[in-house]
C-alpha cells in the first residue's frame, strides 16, 4: 500500500507507442474500468544530452481498506481523494493521504485504472530497483485487493497475468517486483501469501525479470 512517502511529481509526460495499440489509448487500458485520480504527475523528462529512463518496471502491491476487509469502495475513494476519514477508526491513521496506483485488481478479478500508464502514479515512495531510485518515475503500479501475508484469489492472478502481458506488449517491461523488494524494511507487500511461482508460470517470462528471492535463482 502507498504511504505519504509515495507521492511526488515529475516534469514531463510521454506517450509510448508499440504493438497492439488497440488495447491502449493514451496509456489507458481498454479492459479496465477507468476512474481518474487527481494524484499523478508527468514522468520526468531527460536531462539535456541524455535519454529518459524507459517505463520498464511493474511494481505489485496489496491493499485493503480497512485492512483485511474486502468488497467495498474505500480504495477507489482513497485514490480519488473522496474517502470519508470518519467512516472507520483506521482511516484516521491515513487521514489526508494523497496516493494512487495505475491499476487495482479486486478479489473477483475486476480491474480498475486510476492513472494513465504514460503518467507517474504515486505508489512506490522511497524506493530503488535495477540500479535506479525513485521507482515512481519509471514504473507501473498494480494494487491487488488483499492483505500482506495472506493469499490472493485465482481470478486476481488471471487478471494480473493478462494485464502484465498487455503492458509488456506496449511498454518495454524488463522487470517486475513487489513493493517489499523495492522498499525493503519499509514495505512488506504483497507479502508471503503472493504466489510468485504461479505468476511466473502464467507469464512465461525470463526469470531474470523477477527478484532473485522469488525467481529461484
Amino acid at each position: 500500500m502507498p504511504t505519504t512517502e509515495d507521492t511526488a511529481g515529475g516534469n514531463d509526460s510521454r506517450l509510448n507507442a508499440g504493438p497492439h495499440d488497440g488495447l491502449w489509448q493514451a496509456g489507458w487500458y481498454r479492459f479496465a474500468k477507468a476512474l481518474r485520480s487527481p494524484n499523478f504527475g508527468p514522468r520526468p523528462s531527460a536531462a539535456p544530452g541524455t535519454t529518459a529512463a524507459p517505463t520498464d518496471l511493474i511494481v505489485l502491491h496489496s491493499i485493503s481498506l480497512p485492512p483485511g476487509e474486502y468488497g467495498g469502495d474505500a480504495v477507489q475513494q482513497l485514490f480519488t481523494n473522496r474517502l470519508d476519514w470518519d467512516a472507520h477508526p483506521y482511516f484516521q491513521s491515513i487521514r489526508g493521504l494523497e496516493v494512487s496506483s495505475h491499476f487495482y485488481v479486486r478479489r473477483n478479478g475486476e480491474l480498475w485504472q486510476f492513472v494513465s500508464c504514460d503518467d507517474r502514479a504515486w505508489h512506490a515512495g522511497v524506493s530503488s530497483w535495477r540500479g535506479r531510485a525513485n521507482c515512481n518515475d519509471d514504473s507501473i503500479g498494480i494494487e491487488l485487493e488483499g492483505l500482506e501475508g495472506q493469499r490472493f484469489e485465482e481470478a486476481q492472478y488471471e487478471t494480473l497475468a493478462s494485464l502484465c502481458a498487455a503492458l509488456a506488449q506496449h511498454y518495454p517491461i524488463a522487470h517486475i517486483a513487489g513493493h517489499e523488494h523495492i522498499a525493503p524494511g519499509r514495505k512488506r507487500d504483497p507479502g508471503a501469501g503472493f504466489d510468485w511461482r504461479l505468476l511466473r508460470e502464467q507469464l512465461g517470462w525470463n526469470p531474470q525479470m523477477f527478484p532473485a528471492p522469488v525467481a529461484g535463482r
